[in-house]
């Protein structure tokens, strides 16, 4: 018994011993975030393991799937990036007190010849002792690697170690590929944000390589809305494949949601509504609304197109 008890004990030690781990950002070359950078792996490629050969810092692998890198660049010239929260103040990478670095997808692709793609996305937060990510409307940094097939190897295409924040709590939403034209991918991100105990409004990004770089080139708002009592949506989207575009296809988001009058005096929060059913929530008790709105690419930029096409049901 007084054996059990000692084992008992010691395995207690050991267990609280490794939860408390001393993380500290590992100092890197800043020849490291060269975009022109040279990197080669063998298949089959590890998504966390490229993330080494990328961000070569301390790797650490802590409780409930928190997987990171830590690590801070002395010699490198902080720039600015582009947070959707719109923060105030300077947005500077790499950030001055150190970058923990995540694995947010290892998305394969083909295009229409075969060749074979990898495209793997990365979340960079403000290094933190805890292993934690905060900052309630900082979103987390984007970053992407392309990479193609070639033989027994993936060799590197592309590499831009920070493109644009999104999400909250410095954690940016996993990019989905989305084809936008004949063997032309992007991403879609879904970016949603609110007060503490108020809704959260959602907004569709999509992300793209334009001029060199990726980098925002749809902003659709009132893509989604979370946390309300009397009233919500949600989106879709769907890209126009009407052979009159080779590349940046028209895109068609349709919002559908509903709205109740009575919850409404209940609800602590307000919030904006849609320009399309404001009027009807004037005068209506309750409705069941979709919007659809078309979106095509004028320049460097997605732009809604034409008046949208509102329809309502169950209005009482």
């Amino acid at each position: 018994m007084r054996l059990l008890i000692l084992n008992f004990f010691l395995f207690l030690n050991v267990f609280c011993f490794a939860q408390d781990v001393d993380i500290q950002p590992k100092n890197i070359s800043d020849t490291i975030l060269n975009p022109k950078r040279i990197l080669k792996i063998a298949d089959p490629l590890d998504g966390v393991k490229t993330m080494q050969k990328l961000f070569p810092g301390k790797l650490y692998n802590l409780a409930d799937k928190n997987t990171f890198i830590s690590w801070k660049c002395k010699s490198c010239k902080p720039s600015p990036f582009l947070d959707v929260n719109g923060v105030e103040g300077d947005q500077l990478f790499p950030y001055t007190q150190g970058v923990a670095t995540r694995l947010l997808a290892n998305i394969d692709y083909s295009d229409s010849k075969g060749n074979q793609f990898k495209i793997l996305a990365f979340n960079h937060s403000v290094h933190d002792e805890d292993g934690l990510q905060t900052g309630r409307f900082s979103g987390g940094l984007l970053s992407l690697a392309k990479f193609a097939k070639n033989g027994s190897s993936w060799e590197m295409r592309s590499f831009q170690p920070a493109v644009a924040a999104f999400g909250a709590f410095a954690q940016c939403p996993t990019p989905k590929l989305v084809e936008i034209g004949e063997d032309q991918f992007a991403f879609t991100l879904m970016h949603a944000n609110g007060g503490a105990g108020g809704a959260y409004e959602g907004y569709l990004y999509l992300v793209a390589g334009l001029d060199g770089k990726y980098q925002p080139i749809l902003e659709a708002d009132k893509y989604q809305l979370t946390n309300s009592s009397f009233i919500s949506w949600s989106g879709s989207y769907t890209v126009v494949n009407d052979n009159t575009k080779k590349h940046f296809r028209d895109i068609i988001i349709k919002t559908k949601g509903f709205y109740n009058k009575a919850a409404r005096a209940e609800d602590d929060f307000d919030v904006d509504f849609p320009v399309e059913i404001a009027e009807m929530a004037k005068t209506k008790k309750a409705f069941s609304f979709e919007i659809e709105r078309r979106f095509s690419f004028k320049g460097k930029f997605y732009k809604m197109i034409d008046k949208p096409i509102v329809k309502f049901s169950n209005v009482k």
